[in-house]
Formats: C-alpha cells, structure tokens, sequence
C-alpha cells in the first residue's frame, strides 16, 4: 500500500526521482496520467484497469460521461520506465497540465500517487486541515442519502 507524502525536485529536463517506498508497489514500468484538481495519477500496470473500472466500470454503456472520462485520463496516459536512480522523465504535456515547477510531492492513496506542484499541495493541504470536519459530515450525510 502506498502511503505517506514525499517531497523531490523536479530537473529542467522533467527528470523527478520517484520515492523508493512507491517505486517498490509500482514496478520499473507504471502509469501516468492527468487526474483531477490539476494533479497528476501515477498507478502500477496492475491496478489501472482497477481504477479506470472505479471511474467508468459501472456504466455499462460508453455515455458521454463515460466518453470523457476515458479522454481525459486514458488520452493523457503514458508508460514511465525508471532509470537506475529511480528517476523518471514525465512528459512534456503532463509537466504543463500540473503546471509542476521545482519542487513536487508525491502523495500516496493507497493504490495510487498523486503528483502535486509543492506550492499548490500546500494550498491544497491547508484547506482540507481547515476544513476536514464539515468534509467528514458530508461524506456521512451522502452516504445516509444513498440509503
């Protein structure tokens, strides 16, 4: 399970080391794509079809929604293959959606990462301290909804 938050810098050349505790769950070879809130997905060859299942799986017919979804993240996928330092080259499309400057994060989810740009992690990370009362009661309050 990938867990923590790790910080590490990012080269001219868009070369990032991956955290040794996430390159050990993820493998040599794994995912990258576009994810929401302009961050960045990084998933092992083993769960993404389990996460794209997650997002679409539950839709039997390729809807609109469904449509895009698939757009924004499988269009936007690429396979990253780390070096022998653990560092990676992300791409030049993906740098510019995060908008990843020097400094990213790396934020483990359990069966996935998110790669943030540090100074919008920090604005991100602030507001959910802020706030994560009201955004456990409504969490509670959908799931009484959906009952």
């Amino acid at each position: 399970m990938m867990l923590g938050t790790f910080s590490s810098n990012l080269t001219s050349q868009r070369r990032v080391a991956v955290p040794i505790k996430f390159r050990k769950e993820l493998g040599k070879t794994f995912i990258v794509a576009r994810w929401y809130e302009n961050c960045l997905v990084v998933v092992s060859k083993a769960n993404w079809q389990e996460l794209l299942n997650k997002l679409t799986g539950r839709s039997k017919i390729l809807t609109s929604p469904v449509r895009d979804t698939d757009r924004f993240i499988l269009g936007s996928a690429y396979d990253l293959i780390t070096d022998s330092q653990g560092r990676v080259v992300l791409p030049e499309s993906l740098v510019k959606f995060a908008k990843l400057r020097t400094e990213v994060v790396f934020v483990g989810l359990g069966d996935r990462v998110e790669v943030w740009d540090k100074a919008e992690w920090s604005r991100r990370e602030e507001y959910f301290t802020r706030n994560a009362s009201e955004m456990i009661e409504k969490l509670a309050e959908d799931e009484k909804g959906s009952q």
